[in-house]
């Protein structure tokens, strides 16, 4: 069975971490997911426009996203009239979404708020940064 390919959506300042810990599962070659970063600090530009270009060719080389909500992931970024979204988590799972991919909210803590791109989809949420609750969601979505 393929694995299924995942882009992750996080906060790269302040819960990376939380994605170095999916990458660590990730070389479980019994886990069924490949996983891949899909966050504006992995590109090296400066520039919006190539930005949400490498985004969004990311996120349709995906089949599914786990967006990691965490305390800033709903900050309004300082770019956020260029980018057209309120962050770039944001945007991510909007393009997510535009690409019929499903989509797991794993919000760290209930008490962080989430954009407002992740309510209505259709999304699974898993409220803690638990592999197996993760991975649940996932398949239930069968995308």
């Amino acid at each position: 069975m393929a694995k299924k390919k995942v882009c992750c959506s996080f906060d790269y300042e302040n819960d990376r971490h939380y994605y170095n810990l999916l990458e660590a599962w990730n070389e479980n070659e019994n886990i069924d997911f490949s996983i891949n970063d899909c966050t504006p600090s992995e590109i090296q530009s400066e520039s919006i426009s190539k930005i949400k270009q490498v985004l969004s060719t990311k996120i349709g080389q995906a089949n599914y996203m786990i967006a990691i909500i965490g305390e800033h992931s709903n900050d309004e970024h300082p770019d956020s009239e260029e980018i057209g979204y309120k962050n770039w988590q944001a945007y991510e799972i909007d393009k997510n979404n535009e690409k019929g991919n499903g989509l797991v909210v794993v919000r760290l803590d209930s008490s962080y708020s989430v954009p407002d791109e992740a309510y209505g989809i259709g999304a699974k949420w898993v409220y803690s940064f638990n592999l197996d609750d993760i991975l649940e969601a996932l398949e239930e979505l069968k995308n």
